[in-house]
């Protein structure tokens, strides 16, 4: 009786043993077919980033072997924190000194994988068509976030309506103006709101993404535009740290910076935003 029940429940954990390796075998095999059906779910700005990645989408992903799922944020706040949380396996609206500022204020960790392109700052008026018709006195808005809000200051130094303490370069704020001879007022404001305030104030300083969105031309209409060579805000891809060299990211960068994307950037948006080479 006893070798009876002995045999029995050998034959019992050996099936049990086989199950569960059969589940695992099974857990695994899904797992793989859930990389390989994969979507890449990348947030963006609606213009010129997620005009870009559809490009991509369209055109170049499907031979690539990957797909992609598109999701348009409208400010420069959710994009990061839905990627931080998980939400998203990209996104893609910023430059470097933007996300390097995230991330010290926020606590996130995200990282810049992969630059694409440049959109030149520039300052812009419903009022004047040209910067030296600024009268004194007169209210120019400015982004309030502190990198752009320090590049925005840099570009008003730079064409000599401002001058900026000694150093502080696109790190300046309101405080280290140190000349100011049109005493120009300044209304900082979130960047989307940016082309709105053109009704209300005498000029803004615009992000490349909002003026043109808003159907402004940068490389046309803006009264000054930031100067290309060497400039820091290049906009590129980023991910979570630590996934920077995934193979369908690695892939995805690929064609960001395919010649195709770069003739599209080129022909669509004619000087208002620059391929990154």
């Amino acid at each position: 009786m006893k070798i009876h029940r002995l045999v029995g429940a050998v034959a019992l954990a050996l099936s049990l043993a086989a199950c569960g390796t059969s589940q695992s075998a099974t857990g695994t095999d899904t797992a793989a077919a859930q990389g390989a059906d994969a979507v890449l779910k990348v947030g963006a700005s609606p213009v010129p980033h997620a005009e870009i990645l559809n490009f991509v989408k369209d055109n170049l992903a499907p031979a690539a072997g990957i797909k992609l799922e598109v999701v348009e944020f409208t400010d420069y706040v959710q994009p990061n924190v839905q990627l931080d949380e998980g939400q998203l396996t990209a996104n893609f609206f910023q430059h470097k000194p933007y996300l390097d500022d995230f991330n010290a204020t926020k606590g996130t960790k995200l990282s810049f994988a992969t630059p694409v392109h440049l959109e030149p700052l520039g300052l812009y008026s419903k009022k004047i068509t040209d910067v030296s018709a600024l009268a004194s006195g007169a209210t120019v808005a400015l982004p309030n976030d502190a990198t752009n809000l320090g590049r925005a200051l840099k570009l008003l130094a730079d064409n000599g309506l401002v001058t900026l303490k000694d150093g502080v370069g696109t790190a300046a704020t309101e405080r280290d103006v140190t000349g100011n001879p049109k005493n120009l007022q300044f209304k900082p404001l979130e960047a989307a709101q940016l082309p709105r305030s053109l009704e209300d104030v005498d000029a803004a300083v615009i992000n490349g993404n909002y003026a043109i969105e808003a159907g402004l031309k940068p490389a046309t209409q803006a009264l000054v535009l930031e100067k290309t060579e060497g400039n820091p805000y290049v906009n590129g891809l980023v991910v979570q740290a630590g996934h920077e060299k995934d193979a369908n990211i690695v892939t995805l960068g690929k064609l960001l910076q395919d010649q195709k994307v770069k003739d599209f950037i080129k022909q669509k948006y004619e000087g208002s935003v620059i391929a990154a080479e």
